[in-house]
């Protein structure tokens, strides 16, 4: 386990967690369809069952690229962006069109536990080391 953590570091943990929910997501759709109540944008397009896979090859991705070095690991959080942002804009097409009134609080619901989350996590470094304490003229060691 040690190792294991050792390897994926901080980041790594981040995105392996966020892959397999996000492939988990994706598979659920596959496995029990829900309503689509709000996602006509999408469902025009083509069905849940199809739009499945963006989530679950966004998931791949990113646990995938929870395993590269810092740096490398860009595609996975991008990856990890791509399907909550996709049904954000649904969800907000469908509350401005009328058609689903809960449709902007599961948007907004989206872009700031997903998106947001993800955004943020981005940017935290693998390792933060506080500055050395400096020295003070005319002190001793």
């Amino acid at each position: 386990m040690r190792r294991l953590r050792t390897t994926l570091g901080r980041r790594g943990t981040f995105l392996l967690i966020i892959g397999v929910g996000k492939t988990c997501w994706g598979v659920s759709f596959l496995v029990d369809p829900p309503r689509p109540d709000g996602l006509q944008l999408l469902t025009r397009v083509c069905s849940l069952h199809h739009w499945s896979w963006l989530w679950i090859v966004a998931g791949l991705v990113t646990t995938g690229s929870a395993f590269l070095r810092v740096g490398r690991d860009g595609y996975g959080f991008l990856a990890a962006l791509i399907p909550p942002a996709v049904w954000a804009t649904a969800y907000l097409a469908a509350a401005v069109g009328g058609e689903y009134s809960r449709g902007a609080f599961v948007a907004l619901w989206y872009l700031t536990s997903h998106v947001g989350v993800i955004m943020w996590a981005s940017t935290v470094p693998e390792h933060s080391v506080p500055p050395a304490p400096r020295r003070r003229k005319g002190k001793g060691p």
